[in-house]
C-alpha cells in the first residue's frame, strides 16, 4: 500500500501539487490521469523521491518514506522498480547490461545470481534471446519491455510507470498493458501508472485518480470514469479520444 497524505510541491511560488490525499492499492493498477501540466509527473516524481515535497506525507506500507534517513529511503527504493518515460535504456549499454544495472546497484546478490536474475526477467518480457543486443537494434515495444525487465530486476514491492504507452502504436500499447497488469496480479505489486492514455485506462485501471490543475478532482473504478459527471474528467475523456482518432 502507497498512500498519501495532504502533499503540497511549489516551484518558485507556483503551486504543483495542492493537498494531495489518495491510496494506492497492493496488487492492482492504479492509474493516474491528467493533460499535460496537470501534476501528474511531478507527483510521480515526490512519490520516487526525484522531488521532495513542502508539505504531507508518503507512506509505503506506513512508513513514512518523507521523514526517512538516506540511508532508511535506500531500504524503500530496493522495494522500488520504475520504467521511466520512452524506456530510459542506456545506449550503450546491452540488453542484459541494462536488466543487470539496478542488480549491481542495489542489491548484494553474487554475479550468478544476477545474470539468472536477468534471465528470469527477460523470459518473464519474453525477450529471453534478446541479452547482447543494444538498444539502437531495438523496436519502440521491445524497449518497453526491456525497460519493465529492469524495473522488476529488483522484485519490487513497488512498481511505477511513467506514459508506459508514449510513442507506441495501439497494437503494442495493448501488450505493454497486459504485461505490467499481469505483472502486478502475478507478484501482488502495487503499481502505480501515469498516463493520458483512455485505452489503457478502460483495460487496466483498477483505481483512477484524475489530477487536474494540480488538484485531485476524481478518483474511482474504470466502470466509474464512463458514469461520471464530473466535467472537468468528461472534457479530459473527450479531448483525449479525439486525439487519438
Amino acid at each position: 500500500m502507497v498512500e498519501i497524505e495532504h502533499l503540497y510541491k511549489i516551484f518558485d511560488g507556483n503551486e504543483v501539487l495542492h493537498d494531495i490525499s489518495c491510496r494506492f492499492e497492493p496488487g492492482k493498477t492504479n492509474l493516474i490521469i491528467g493533460q499535460s501540466g496537470s501534476g501528474k509527473t511531478v507527483l510521480m516524481k515526490c512519490l520516487i523521491g526525484l522531488y521532495e515535497a513542502d508539505k504531507g506525507s508518503i507512506l509505503y506500507d506506513n512508513r513514512d518514506f518523507s521523514k526517512m534517513s538516506k540511508i532508511e529511503r535506500k531500504i524503500i527504493r530496493q522495494e522500488m522498480g520504475v520504467m521511466f518515460q520512452g524506456g530510459a535504456l542506456f545506449d550503450s549499454m546491452t540488453v542484459e547490461e541494462n536488466v543487470k544495472f539496478p542488480l549491481i546497484m542495489l542489491s548484494e546478490l553474487s554475479n550468478k545470481e544476477k545474470n539468472e536474475r536477468v534471465d528470469f526477467c527477460l523470459e518473464r518480457v519474453q525477450l529471453g534471446n534478446s541479452h547482447k543486443l543494444f538498444p539502437s537494434q531495438l523496436s519502440g515495444g521491445m524497449k518497453k519491455r526491456v525497460a519493465i525487465a529492469r524495473s522488476i530486476a529488483l522484485n519490487p514491492k513497488y512498481l511505477f510507470c511513467d506514459e508506459p504507452n508514449s510513442g507506441l502504436d495501439p497494437k503494442t500499447s495493448l501488450v505493454i498493458d497486459k504485461l505490467i497488469s499481469e505483472i502486478t496480479h502475478e507478484y501482488q505489486i502495487t503499481t502505480i501508472v501515469n498516463t493520458h492514455d483512455m485505452n489503457s485506462v478502460m483495460a487496466i485501471g483498477e483505481t483512477v485518480s484524475f489530477i487536474y490543475e494540480g488538484n485531485l478532482w476524481w478518483s474511482g473504478s474504470k466502470e466509474d470514469v464512463l458514469q461520471t459527471d464530473n466535467e472537468e474528467l468528461n472534457d479530459f475523456i473527450r479531448a483525449t479520444r479525439y486525439a487519438n482518432k
